[in-house]
C-alpha cells in the first residue's frame, strides 16, 4: 500500500465544479489584484476567526513580516520567539535587522515555554511571537500576562491552527496584537500557492498594515510610511472563499483520524496509554497531546509522534511506502546562519530532545482507516519485528 503524507487531489475532486467555475469567472474578469474578491474573502475570515480585521496577505511569511513592521520593529530590537519551528518565525526578525531571543518549548505542545520568557525580556524586547505548532494552542494565557506587565505586543503565528480556539473560547489569532496565518497548498486551508492573512482587533494597526500591504500608500504613489507589495492574488481569495464553509468539516475529519490513530497505537503495543507523551522502552511510540482546551485546542495540521531511532525508521516508511516527514530536525540556535547569536545546544533541552525524536504521519482528512491501520502497522514491524 502507497500511503502519502498529504494527498490534496481528493479535496479538489469534491469542490471541482465550483472551484473551476471561480477560477474562470476571476479570470474572465481580469481582476487579479485585490478587488472584490479579496474585499469578500477578508470579510468572511475576520467573522469565522471572530476578529474585528482581517487583510489577506502574499504569504505567510509575509504576514509575520508585515506585523512586524507595523509595530515598528527594526535595528537594535529583540524578538522573543521559541527555537523549534518553521524558520519564518526567527528569519522574518532577522530581515527587518533586529534580534531573535530564542527561548525553550513545552514539551507537551512543542510551544514557547512561558515560564522562561520572563527570564528573556530586556529593554530591547519589541514583542513575543508564541507558535501555534502543528496546530496546537500555545499557552497564551501567561504570555499575555508577561506581555502586558512590560507593554510587549504577542504577535501569535497561527500559520498552521486556523480555527483552534484556546482555554478561552477565543479563535487563535484574535487573542494577541496580531494573529498571523499561512494558506500555503500543504496547509488546513490552502490555496492554489502562496497566500497569507494577518488579522487584528487594533483600529490603528489595521490601517497601518493595510496601507504598508501596498508600499505604504493608500493611494497610488503617495507613500505615507514604507511598506512593501504583500498582496494576496484576487485569484487565491476566491479559492478559500470556496474552501472556508469546509474548513469545520475537514477538522472534525482530522481529529478523527488522530484518535482514530491513538487507538491503533494502544491496540498494537507500541504506547502504553492515549496519553503517553514520550517514548520508553517497550512502548516506544510517544503520542500528541491536546491541551489548553481539550479538542478544540488542536486541529492537527499535522500529526506529530515521537520515536527513538527515528532516521531507521523513516527509512523503513520509505520503503513500506508511507508518507511522513520530520518537523523541525535543526532547531534556530544550530542553524548556521544564526551562529553568531552564541547560543549553546545545552541551553534547549526539550528542542534538542523533540529534533531527534519528532516525526510527522500522514492525517489528512480524507485518510481512510485501512491506510492509517497500514502505517501504524509498519511501524510496529519495525519496533517489534
Amino acid at each position: 500500500m502507497n500511503v502519502p503524507l498529504l494527498d490534496l487531489k481528493p479535496q479538489y475532486e469534491a469542490l471541482k465544479p465550483e472551484i473551476d467555475a471561480t477560477v474562470v469567472r476571476v479570470i474572465q474578469s481580469q481582476y487579479f489584484i485585490l478587488g472584490p474578491d479579496v474585499e469578500r474573502m477578508e470579510g468572511e475570515m475576520a467573522s469565522y476567526l471572530e476578529a474585528k480585521y482581517a487583510i489577506g496577505v502574499s504569504s505567510g511569511t509575509d504576514a509575520l513580516l508585515l506585523a512586524l513592521m507595523a509595530l515598528n520593529v527594526g535595528s537594535g530590537d529583540e524578538i522573543i520567539v521559541p527555537t523549534f519551528s518553521f524558520f519564518a518565525t526567527a528569519g522574518v526578525v532577522s530581515r527587518l535587522g533586529a534580534t531573535p531571543v530564542f527561548v525553550d518549548i513545552d514539551p507537551v505542545t512543542y510551544n514557547v515555554n512561558p515560564e522562561l520568557i520572563a527570564d528573556a525580556i530586556t529593554p530591547r524586547t519589541k514583542g513575543i511571537i508564541p507558535v501555534h505548532l502543528f496546530g496546537q494552542a500555545a499557552n497564551l494565557k501567561p504570555i499575555l500576562e508577561v506581555a502586558e506587565r512590560h507593554d510587549i505586543p504577542v504577535i501569535e503565528d497561527a500559520a498552521q491552527a486556523i480555527g483552534a480556539r484556546y482555554a478561552d473560547g477565543k479563535r487563535l489569532g484574535a487573542i494577541g496584537e496580531v494573529g498571523c496565518f499561512s494558506f500555503f497548498p500543504s496547509k488546513n486551508l490552502g490555496a492554489f500557492g502562496d497566500a497569507g492573512l494577518v488579522t487584528t482587533n487594533d483600529d490603528d494597526l489595521y490601517q497601518r498594515m493595510k496601507i504598508m500591504r501596498v508600499h505604504g500608500g493608500e493611494r497610488s504613489y503617495y507613500h505615507s510610511v514604507i511598506g512593501g507589495n504583500f498582496r494576496i492574488d484576487a485569484l487565491q481569495a476566491a479559492i478559500l472563499s470556496v474552501k472556508l464553509p469546509h474548513l469545520d468539516r475537514w477538522t472534525a475529519g482530522r481529529r478523527a483520524n488522530a484518535n482514530r490513530y491513538r487507538g491503533l497505537f494502544v491496540e498494537s503495543g507500541l504506547t502504553d496509554t492515549v496519553d503517553q507523551l514520550l517514548p520508553r522502552e517497550g512502548a516506544p511510540v510517544g503520542l500528541p497531546q491536546s491541551a489548553y482546551n481539550g479538542e478544540e485546542a488542536h486541529i492537527y495540521n499535522q500529526f506529530v509522534v515521537r520515536v527513538p531511532d527515528r532516521d531507521r525508521l523513516c527509512n523503513h516508511l520509505k520503503e513500506k511506502g508511507v508518507g511522513h516527514a520530520i518537523y523541525y530536525p535543526v532547531p534556530f540556535h544550530r542553524q548556521e546562519c544564526f551562529a553568531s547569536l552564541g547560543y549553546r545546544s545545552e541551553d534547549f533541552p526539550e528542542a534538542e530532545r523533540a529534533a531527534a525524536e519528532v516525526l510527522a504521519l500522514p492525517i489528512y482528512p480524507e485518510l481512510v482507516p485501512a491506510q492509517q491501520e497500514y502505517v501504524v502497522e509498519s511501524i510496529r514491524e519495525f519496533f517489534q519485528g
